[in-house]
């Protein structure tokens, strides 16, 4: 976890020094980062479903969409 927060305030430092001196950042549109976020969601899910095999397999088994009947009841006499 500390990796991330020091690269999130080096980014925010190098991001207050370009907004001081007026240099437009080189920073990728909003839609490539979206993209980004994307591909480690799809990663994370795969890897996700591979550590928990039976998650994948009722979701894709046919018998987990079976509406299962009852016996018709009877009242007590």
């Amino acid at each position: 976890m500390l990796p991330y927060l020091l690269s999130l305030g080096a980014g925010l430092a190098v991001g207050v020094a370009y907004g001081l001196i007026g240099v437009k950042s080189p920073a990728p549109p909003i839609i490539a980062l979206v993209g980004l976020l994307g591909i480690l969601a799809g990663e994370m899910a795969v890897s996700y479903w591979r550590g928990h095999p039976a998650v994948l397999s009722s979701l894709l088994h046919r018998k987990s969409f079976a509406v299962e009947r009852e016996a018709p009841r009877h009242p007590p006499a």
